[in-house]
């Protein structure tokens, strides 16, 4: 009988032991370079999320101003012709912030901020640890994983 968090034979020759090269500091690159290119990524994460509300901002919004023209429309058709009106003139297609739509916010976001900050954070990588990303969690989760345990491998079979 074999319970899948038991440790496996021979697990210390099992390839899915070791860590990939991909998720190891390069030759000669101490902890506090990795710690801080850690958090240099930690902040570009936070910065992909903080897009990702933007985006649904873009989305939400859209989908109100069409959602406020079926209420126009709908007005109209129950005869409320001059609501209707006020609704088109006054709110359907109107600018978010001065001159702009979502779409605009969201690019003009892409290109001031979130492009120059992906291409800094993967130039730092470059320069400090050879491109390698995720150094800080690769060795969390070999601290934190018990070796030689089903589902708590280092990598899946095949080496990646």
């Amino acid at each position: 009988m074999s319970d899948e968090n038991t440790r496996e034979s021979g697990a210390d020759d099992d390839q899915r032991e070791r860590r990939s090269a991909e998720h190891l500091p390069p030759e000669g690159v101490d902890e506090a370079t990795v710690a801080a290119v850690g958090k240099l990524t930690e902040a570009l994460e936070m910065v992909d999320q903080a897009r990702g509300l933007l985006y649904s901002f873009h989305r939400l919004t859209g989908a109100a101003d069409l959602a406020l023209g079926e209420a126009s429309d709908a007005l109209r058709d129950a005869g409320h012709v001059e609501l209707a009106d006020r609704l088109d003139s006054e709110l359907v297609g109107r600018n978010v912030i001065e001159g702009r739509w979502t779409f605009q916010i969201v690019e003009d976001y892409d290109d001031t901020y979130w492009e120059p900050f992906r291409a800094a954070e993967r130039d730092v990588r470059e320069q400090l640890v050879a491109g390698r990303r995720h150094l800080t969690e690769a060795a969390m989760k070999e601290d934190r994983r018990t070796h030689g345990a089903r589902h708590h491998e280092a990598r899946p079979s095949g080496g990646a």
